[in-house]
């Protein structure tokens, strides 16, 4: 047979596009000037491995087109308006692709072809806009592939306007990057991501510390550092600065403190706990375990005071303390300072301001 016709019916176009695709190559990154570089032709892009860009003139809508496979070159049909050729290799499963990603299978074997693509009626379909129901395409396509080895594509034929401002377009595009050039806007795809990524940290940090620079351990700690820098941000950076020596000190003087100001400081199940505290020995029970502590509250009597934000009336100060003993045996010292501390200040409710003020008498080195 001297011809197969693989596909002869209406598709579907939009943005005057429609795709001749081998699924055997990747097509995701190329935009639609890639496919026309080192180009003659704007009507058939070309310049991307396994594929074909198809121009047409009707924007949105149905165009007649017809694709057939040769054996040999066929002789042009004299009532095609444009014609155009390019090289096409087919390494994988053949389709013409509508906008979308619907698809319309081919069979052709994988191999070297050359292509031409023939149109009818493009000025009538760029001006006439989308066909009413019933009504014909504008605008009709051929394409023709037989066997041929790759050569350079060309116009074989033109004589509209909308083919030639494609043809022009196409010739006007500057050449593909070099892959020194392709590197370098790389790196500085790199070098943007990083500045605004940097000056997102410099806003997050100006709304969080102000004009305050924080060391990698304030910048990293967990726990209730935030709780902290709401109620003393002086004292925090003073303690990031201090010493692991003296930020152990801190945990256990708050720790102290909260069970002080709770009345749980010489109880027979607390105070072995803050003597293992002291003597930096593992907590014995029951603070071997958080949860097992809790019932032991059922023993003493309970006090409250206002919350140290103004919110509760009656906060526990025995449930506010509990915590800050097993805050100041966590293994990062700066956290064990923030956290004990914190818990100690939650026990003390909205007297917290003086428990600050004592600290930095019993530490003169976090006073600034």
């Amino acid at each position: 047979m001297p011809v197969e016709v693989l596909l002869d019916h209406e598709v579907w176009v939009h943005y005057g596009q429609i795709y001749l695709l081998s699924r055997g190559d990747d097509h995701s990154t190329g935009e639609m000037a890639d496919w026309f570089r080192r180009q003659v032709n704007g009507l058939c892009g070309a310049s991307l491995p396994g594929g074909l860009f198809l121009i047409t003139g009707t924007h949105t809508g149905r165009v007649a087109f017809t694709i057939e496979l040769h054996r040999h070159e066929p002789p042009l049909d004299g009532g095609w308006e444009e014609a155009v050729e390019v090289p096409f290799t087919a390494h994988g499963d053949v389709s013409l692709e509508e906008w979308g990603g619907r698809g319309h299978p081919l069979d052709v074997p994988a191999g070297d072809y050359r292509v031409r693509y023939c149109a009818r009626g493009m000025a009538e379909g760029h001006q006439g806009g989308m066909p009413a129901d019933g009504e014909p395409p504008w605008d009709s396509y051929l394409l023709q592939l037989w066997p041929a080895p790759p050569t350079a594509d060309r116009v074989v034929r033109q004589t509209t306007a909308q083919a030639a401002y494609w043809h022009r377009w196409a010739v006007a595009l500057p050449p593909p990057p070099t892959p020194e050039e392709v590197a370098e806007k790389a790196r500085q795809r790199v070098l943007e991501q990083q500045r605004r990524e940097a000056q997102l940290r410099a806003a997050a940090d100006r709304r969080r510390w102000g004009d305050r620079v924080p060391n990698d351990r304030l910048r990293h700690v967990q726990g209730n550092v935030r709780g902290m820098e709401k109620l003393d941000l002086e004292l925090v950076f003073a303690l990031a600065e201090a010493d692991e020596r003296r930020q152990r000190a801190v945990a256990r003087w708050a720790a102290g403190k909260a069970y002080a100001a709770a009345g749980l400081a010489d109880l027979p199940w607390t105070a072995p706990a803050l003597a293992a505290l002291r003597d930096g020995r593992p907590l014995p029970p029951p603070f071997d375990d958080l949860i097992g502590v809790w019932p032991y509250l059922d023993t003493v009597p309970i006090t409250t005071v206002r919350s140290y934000d103004g919110r509760h009336e009656h906060v526990s100060q025995q449930h506010a303390a509990v915590p800050a003993l097993f805050a100041a045996a966590e293994p990062d010292s700066l956290q064990a300072a923030l956290d004990a501390l914190f818990a100690a200040a939650v026990t003390h409710g909205d007297g917290f301001p003086a428990l600050l003020a004592d600290v930095r008498t019993a530490f003169p080195q976090l006073a600034g």
